[in-house]
């Protein structure tokens, strides 16, 4: 599938920070497209632990929010947290699916976490509501999340979905690449 034929993207949250990340990568590569999101499950735990949770999340949320549409291609990102030796990091996810079955996946986003974020995690605390107990706020992964606020603002949210966003997409940006 040509990306300048999608005529509908469908993005698997209703989170505006997610929704905006794909509608500006997308945008300009499907100047015909509508963006919508909806909310469909990820059928991972709500904090996910691993790359490959999170990469079934982010599947999961693409295929589902496809499905859902009847959509071109379906988009979906999923963060989730990595245990290394050094302690908890951030790792974040998006997967790409069209109509025709392709798929694509790209990520990373791994950055370090707070000692007293990554006690709350292991804990069961879902990432974003650890964070926004580390700063006394409410609701912060629909803002800055916790790249933003752990990088002070150098890196927001919506640009490092970007980058997943269009990792993702490769396989559609460079076809003769991809069997």
């Amino acid at each position: 599938m040509r990306l300048d034929s999608v005529r509908l993207v469908a993005v698997g949250s209703t989170n505006p920070v997610k929704l905006a990340a794909v509608r500006a990568i997308l945008g300009p590569l499907a100047p015909h497209a509508a963006f919508e999101g909806v909310g469909v499950s990820s059928t991972v735990a709500d904090q996910p632990f691993g790359d490959d949770e999170t990469i079934r999340g982010a599947r999961s949320r693409a295929e589902a929010a496809r499905a859902a549409l009847d959509a071109d291609l379906g988009v979906g990102i999923e963060g989730g947290c990595v245990e290394t030796a050094d302690g908890l990091r951030t790792c974040a996810w998006a997967a790409v699916v069209d109509r025709d079955g392709a798929r694509g996946t790209g990520g990373s986003l791994a950055m370090p976490l707070p000692q007293s974020v990554a006690r709350d995690i292991r804990a069961g605390m879902e990432l974003g509501h650890a964070m926004d107990a580390l700063v006394r706020q409410h609701n912060t992964k629909h803002g800055a999340g916790a790249v933003g606020i752990l990088t002070a603002g150098l890196v927001d949210r919506q640009r490092a979905y970007e980058v997943l966003v269009t990792y993702a997409l490769a396989p559609w940006l460079t076809p003769e690449y991809w069997p």
